[in-house]
């Protein structure tokens, strides 16, 4: 199928991207894709390219995917911010602010990830903190009110237990301070944020401002009456029974007489001392019982044990000692404190496992509704302690403990009813788990304090709601357990088919093998089932499973007879005297041919081949111990060799090049000792000079005409060794001569090879007969000790070479490049450091480069670097390279950019240094300085 078929606008799409479509390469496709990017084009375009080139080039698609994940997230961002900028309007907006509500925007906005800290939330959350500020400033100056409204009481109290004339002094700044402080007070209520307090605050400060006003009348109508009853003595007394005794002695009168005492109450009859006895014992125990019960903390038994005591201490009222009823009524005390914070803190935690199964559903998500904000956590129950002062009224029951009230907002949670459009939080195994956690909690806590109904009904309301959930689910659970188990009854029907389809043994075992293997892992894969119906399942298939592996079973036991068999002839062989290469090659193949044929359990088979390979392994251990044993003995050449190889070891490691050659010479001194020994058994064997002078003479001074001279025989000339040569088969080609040789260019293959090297053999001498041949540059053959001791330290002599001359050449490079960066010709390195590619000419001219001032355009110069050096040249520079190649195409007679690196080096470093170019030029020196060391 065509493309134009699958997207008739391909065309469109190819232009809009400019041309990203029929690029030709992928680098170029996503070079056009950025350009077109950086133009923010629509996302319906951005989508459609995406669908078109993701079949084409996924990691071109890849650019046009994150920018669609950016918009994707963007527009995410976008509603969260307009949704809870919504809510913060709504917020601000009301006329009475809850801070609790406040405080949970932010806190409910953090966690849907909405961005806080930026606009508008910011603004909105600030101006939301600084409500709540106000609020709080507020609620907190009625408090301080409050205390001075108290102090002003307290002033006015204190004055009438003084002289009325010292009250009278005073008045005239207490007439200043009440009026003000109801000014203040005034002023509180008329603040914008007023209605947004706690409801307890209004309350509080109308209670002392009533308070107050009430006092300062007392004491002004007070003081009035005793300036009045001292000018005039009809006039009537204060109420202040100090002023007033104060004015009787003024007008010569004694003071008020005292109330007289009331009349002794009359005494009751003794009562009976058995009965009195009783009923102490009586109550004792009951004290004790409640006493154990306090200190255990039981709060049920509490209860009853305090009932118990009140009923004894209401019937044996008067029959028991004055220290044992302030005993009891001390317990009763304590445990009516008791009792009330244990139903209170009850209570408490049973409206936070209310909140907890009502917070199962959360509200659905809707724009601009304060109702709709995400619950609280579960296990969330927000309650705002109240400062309960000093002048606070008493609770009506001295015995239950006084608590703070809960805000509005906890008590939203607590008491409203779960809106209508609600949806679960969990779902499946989580929503029960849920469930059943909280039932137990609720269970231990009816057994630490008497039940709550009304909670209990909101509770079992919210559980029941969230228990369909758990019912859809436990009916999805039971329709997919059904289908797994019809899923496993088909699988062992069709393993149960498979087995008996075959009749006979099959001839690939290991395809029958990867058959059970198969149906094995789709059990495994077919679902879950509960426990009793995989019980019941399970036999079934072991039974099916094991039916169907009972060939294979057999040809395995077969095959391990065979490999036992194998194994012995393994011993037979490797305890042979003499080790048949032939017959340990065949043995193996054998086994390899068992092995493939029938698979076996991998740790089975690993085993087997072990025991198979372990005599076979002795035996060439054997070989080469004894091999070993016969060359221990090392020569002298040998121990010679050795230590020089030791020493350049101890050379490599101290990583000094010129003591490294230095132990180098030696090894190689060391092993031409080798040919000074040839040298000597050719002495040994030639003929002293006395004997040839000898021969000589008799040869000269015989007749001639007796006998011919007899000639001298020639040296037979050495044969020529055997060069193959490629032929030339062409109509008319010269043909080579038979005897001639063709001629070898220097350096070439032959000059290459080292002497002898033609004539090794596989396991026998350098001769074709078998005998070594000697030769001229080398005496005895090394041991092998010797031999891997020299090759091994010559290696690493020459790789640390390397390294070293490696690490040299980075250092003269980067002195170099800090020349040419401080325009310092005196720091350019010296000729040696530079290398062999580097002429006295050309450091020179590099010198001149640096010493002069900066100038010129270095682009062309690396280019041709780039090019000599083969190397990459950044991505905006590709196109210049192109044509800088297609010019130097046309330029037959122009020097090419390996011949002129020099020049072009020289020219980069006479202008000014830019870090850019100086990564470009250190990547082409490090390239084109090496290539001649």
């Amino acid at each position: 199928m065509s493309s134009s078929s699958q997207s008739p606008n391909l065309d469109a799409l190819d232009g809009l991207t400019g041309g990203a479509f029929t690029a030709p390469t992928s680098g170029e496709r996503a070079a056009r894709l950025r350009q077109w990017l950086a133009t923010d084009p629509a996302a319906s375009d951005l989508q459609e390219a995406f669908k078109e080139l993701s079949a084409r080039d996924k990691g071109a698609a890849r650019l046009i995917r994150e920018r669609l994940d950016e918009l994707r997230r963007a527009r995410g961002q976008e509603a969260i911010v307009a949704e809870w900028a919504a809510k913060a309007q709504a917020l601000l907006g009301q006329s009475r602010l809850n801070i609790a509500d406040a405080i949970a925007w932010q806190r409910d906005a953090a966690k849907a990830g909405a961005p806080l800290s930026r606009e508008p939330l910011a603004a909105l959350k600030s101006q939301l903190a600084e409500r709540v500020k106000a609020i709080e400033d507020l609620q907190h100056r009625v408090q301080v009110q409050r205390e001075a409204a108290v102090l002003l009481a307290q002033r006015i109290e204190v004055l009438s237990t003084k002289s009325w004339r010292d009250a009278q002094a005073a008045a005239t700044a207490l007439s200043a301070d009440v009026p003000q402080w109801q000014a203040q007070a005034e002023a509180l209520v008329q603040e914008a944020g007023w209605p947004s307090v706690e409801p307890r605050f209004p309350a509080l400060l109308e209670a002392s401002r009533t308070q107050l006003q009430v006092v300062w009348e007392a004491f002004r109508t007070a003081l009035a009456q005793a300036a009045a009853a001292e000018t005039d003595p009809a006039a009537p007394l204060p109420a202040v029974p100090v002023w007033a005794d104060e004015l009787r002695v003024a007008r010569g009168l004694p003071p008020e007489a005292e109330t007289p005492k009331p009349a002794p109450r009359t005494p009751r009859a003794p009562a009976d001392p058995q009965q009195r006895a009783q009923a102490q014992d009586t109550v004792q125990s009951l004290l004790t019982r409640l006493q154990a019960d306090l200190a255990q903390g039981h709060g049920k038994a509490v209860s009853g044990a305090a009932q118990a005591l009140r009923q004894a201490l209401k019937a044996q009222a008067g029959l028991i000692e004055a220290a044992l009823e302030q005993q009891a009524h001390a317990a009763l005390a304590n445990a009516g404190e008791m009792e009330g914070w244990q139903r209170w803190r009850t209570d408490q935690l049973r409206r936070e496992l209310v909140a907890q199964a009502e917070a199962l559903f959360e509200a659905e998500p809707a724009a601009g509704s304060l109702t709709d904000a995400s619950p609280a956590t579960a296990g969330e129950v927000s309650l705002t302690p109240t400062v309960v002062t000093a002048e606070a009224p008493a609770p009506a029951d001295p015995a239950a403990p006084t608590f703070a009230e809960p805000t509005p907002a906890a008590a939203a949670v607590s008491g409203a009813d779960a809106p209508a459009e609600r949806r679960p939080r969990y779902t499946g195994r989580k929503m029960q788990e849920q469930l059943r956690h909280l039932r137990d909690q609720w269970k231990q806590l009816d057994k630490a304090a008497p039940p709550n109904h009304a909670l209990w009904k909101r509770f079992d309301d919210a559980c029941n709601r969230a228990h369909a959930v758990v019912e859809v689910w436990l009916h999805k659970v039971k329709a997919e357990s059904s289908e797994h188990k019809a899923r496993r009854l088909a699988l062992i029907e069709d393993l149960q088919a498979w087995a008996a389809a075959p009749a006979a043994a099959p001839a690939d075992w290991k395809a029958y093998a990867r058959g059970l293997h198969q149906f094995e892992s789709r059990w495994r894969e077919a679902g879950h089932l509960s426990e009793k119906a995989y019980a019941e399942l399970h036999p079934q298939w072991k039974q099916a499973l094991q039916a169907a592996q009972a060939p294979l079973s057999r040809a395995q036991k077969d095959s391990l007879a065979r490999r036992h068999a194998l194994i012995d002839e393994a011993r037979a062989l490797g305890d042979a005297p003499q080790l048949r290469i032939d017959a340990v090659k065949a043995l193996q193949q054998r086994w390899q041919v068992e092995a493939h044929a029938v698979p076996l359990e991998r740790r089975q088979e690993q085993k087997l081949w072990d025991a198979f390979r372990k005599p076979i392994d002795e035996a060439f251990q054997r070989k080469s111990q004894a091999r070993d044993a016969a060359t221990a003995t090392l020569s002298e050449r040998d121990r010679a060799v050795l230590e020089a190889s030791r020493a350049v070891e101890a050379a490599n490691a101290g990583g000094d090049a010129q003591k490294i050659r230095e132990a180098l010479a030696r090894l190689e001194a060391a092993l031409k000792g080798q040919a000074q020994a040839r040298a000597d058994v050719a002495v040994a064997d030639a003929p002293s000079a006395e004997t040839l002078s000898a021969e000589m003479s008799a040869e000269a001074a015989a007749p001639t005409d007796t006998a011919p001279a007899k000639p001298i025989a020639k040296p037979p000339a050495p044969a020529r060794p055997v060069v193959a040569m490629r032929g030339d088969d062409r109509p008319g080609a010269k043909r080579p001569e038979t005897g001639g040789r063709a001629p070898v260019r220097p350096g070439g293959r032959d000059e290459r090879r080292r002497p002898g090297e033609r004539e090794m053999g596989r396991g026998r001498g350098p001769g074709r007969d078998g005998h070594d041949v000697p030769r001229d540059d080398r005496g005895p053959r090394l041991s092998d000790t010797a031999f891997r001791a020299q090759r091994e330290a010559m290696d690493h002599a020459h790789a640390t070479l390397r390294k070293l001359a490696a690490q040299a050449h980075g250092e003269a490079l980067v002195q170099l490049l800090s020349a040419w960066e401080q325009r310092r010709p005196d720091a350019v390195p010296a000729q040696s450091a530079l290398g062999k590619s580097v002429t006295p000419a050309m450091r020179g001219g590099w010198v001149q480069a640096i010493g002069a001032a900066p100038g010129g355009d270095p682009a062309q110069s690396l280019l041709r670097l780039e090019i000599a050096a083969d190397i990459a040249t950044p991505a905006e520079h590709l196109p210049a390279r192109r044509l800088l190649q297609l010019q130097l195409l046309t330029r037959r007679n122009d020097p090419v950019p390996t011949q002129t690196w020099a020049q072009d080096t020289a020219q980069v470093l006479a202008s000014a240094h830019e870090s850019a170019k100086a990564r470009r030029l250190q990547s082409a020196l490090k390239v084109l300085m090496r290539a001649g060391a």
